[in-house]
């Protein structure tokens, strides 16, 4: 297991508690450090409260709000335009539309944990 200081943090934006917690935990297992937000404005206190994440982890659907939309504001800021982001969604065919907002990486729910794994491997 990598050490504290050396540990990749990943911010996981989804407002399924479950899923949220299920995530969380295979991270950790993995050596990730993670936080997590349920809505935008959690995700935007994190990102001005903390040290940026290495990673974050974005639902395509938020309650009332668009991951998308989410994705473009995130890559047009100066601060947060460098950050990963990997869209997740349970719409397969949502891929193009989570590429085309910006995000670096999607994957479709469920997820198969080895891909999950490789997939934020590869990102951060």
């Amino acid at each position: 297991m990598k050490s504290a200081q050396n540990q990749k943090m990943i911010m996981i934006v989804d407002d399924e508690p479950d899923i949220v917690l299920a995530i969380a935990t295979i991270l950790e297992d993995a050596g990730y450090s993670v936080a997590s937000a349920t809505r935008r404005e959690g995700l935007m206190q994190r990102l001005r409260q903390d040290s940026l994440p290495d990673l974050i982890l974005l639902d395509m659907l938020l309650s009332g709000q668009r991951g998308t939309e989410i994705t473009e504001e995130l890559k047009q800021g100066q601060a947060t335009r460098h950050i990963p982001i990997l869209m997740l969604s349970a719409h397969p065919d949502a891929e193009q539309e989570a590429r085309t907002a910006g995000a670096d990486g999607f994957i479709a729910k469920p997820f198969d944990l080895d891909d999950l794994l490789a997939t934020v491997a590869t990102l951060v």
